[in-house]
C-alpha cells in the first residue's frame, strides 16, 4: 500500500512538471497534489540529468559546446512544456505592464505575449545557455543541471506556501496551501539531490537557491499581493539562472 502511495505521488509529481507519456489510473484524489509536491526536486533533478545526457550525446558527435547547450536546453523546455517558462513570461508581462494589481492579473492570464515577456525569455535562455557554454565540460554540466533542477524545485512548494494566493478563482488558489510535511519533505530532498551532485559547493548554491525564491516571492507579494501558478513556474526559472550562474562563478 505504501508503494502504491509512492508511486502515485511521484507519478503525479511528473504529470504536473512534464509532458512525459506518464497515466494515472483512475481519478486522482483530491490530497494528490499537496503529496506530490514532496517530489517535485527528484522530477526537476531527473529533467536537468536527461538535459545533461543530450549536452554529453551531442558533444560526442560532434557539436560544439555551444551548439550542445542549445540543443539540451530545447530538450529540457520539450520535457516540460515550457510550463515554467510560459509562467516567467507571464509574470514579466503582468509586473511590467499592469499599473495596479487587478491589471496586472488580468495582463498575466492573457495567452498573448509582451514585449516583457519576449526579454524575459531571451534572458532565462540566454543566461542558461551562457553558463552551460562556461561551464563546458560534460561531466560538469549534467551535474550542474541535475542540481539545477532539483533545488529550483524545492523551493517552489516553499514559496506556494510562503505566499497567499493572489486571486480567489485560480488553479494554485484552488489547491489550498501545500501540506507543511511536504514543503519540508521537498526542501531536503532538493538539499540531498544537490549535495550528491555538487559535494560542498551545494552549500553555497542552496543558498542562493534560498535567496533568489525570497527575492522572487517578495516581489509577487509586493506587485500582486501573493502568488499564482505563474508566479511560481517564474520562482523556478529564476532559482535556476541563479544556480547555474553561481556555479560559472565558482569554477
Amino acid at each position: 500500500m505504501a508503494s502504491a502511495r509512492l508511486r502515485d505521488e511521484i507519478a503525479a509529481a511528473t504529470i504536473f512538471l512534464t509532458r512525459l507519456p506518464v497515466r494515472f489510473d483512475g481519478p486522482m484524489p483530491a490530497d494528490l497534489h499537496g503529496r506530490a509536491l514532496g517530489w517535485y526536486p527528484l522530477v526537476g533533478a531527473l529533467i536537468g540529468l536527461a538535459a545533461g545526457g543530450v549536452y554529453a550525446g551531442t558533444l560526442t558527435l560532434g557539436l560544439t559546446p555551444m551548439a550542445a547547450a542549445l540543443v539540451a536546453l530545447a530538450v529540457q523546455i520539450a520535457v516540460t512544456g515550457a510550463l515554467h517558462e510560459d509562467g516567467l513570461a507571464d509574470v514579466a508581462d503582468g509586473f511590467g505592464g499592469g499599473r495596479d494589481k487587478m491589471a496586472k492579473l488580468a495582463i498575466m492570464r492573457d495567452s498573448r505575449l509582451g514585449s516583457y515577456g519576449v526579454l524575459a525569455l531571451m534572458f532565462s535562455v540566454g543566461s542558461r545557455w551562457s553558463a552551460l557554454v562556461a561551464l563546458a565540460d560534460p561531466l560538469v554540466v549534467t551535474l550542474a543541471l541535475t542540481a539545477a533542477g532539483a533545488l529550483s524545485r524545492a523551493v517552489v512548494p516553499a514559496v506556494y506556501g510562503y505566499l497567499d494566493p493572489a486571486r480567489t478563482d485560480g488553479l494554485a488558489a484552488g489547491l489550498g496551501r501545500p501540506p507543511g510535511p511536504r514543503i519540508v519533505l521537498a526542501l531536503a530532498l532538493g538539499a540531498c539531490l544537490g549535495g550528491l551532485a555538487l559535494g560542498a559547493a551545494a552549500l553555497p548554491v542552496l543558498a542562493a537557491a534560498i535567496i533568489a525564491a525570497l527575492a522572487m516571492a517578495e516581489l509577487a507579494r509586493g506587485q500582486i499581493g501573493g502568488h499564482t501558478g505563474d508566479v511560481l513556474g517564474a520562482c523556478q526559472q529564476v532559482v535556476e539562472i541563479a544556480i547555474l550562474l553561481l556555479l560559472v562563478t565558482m569554477r
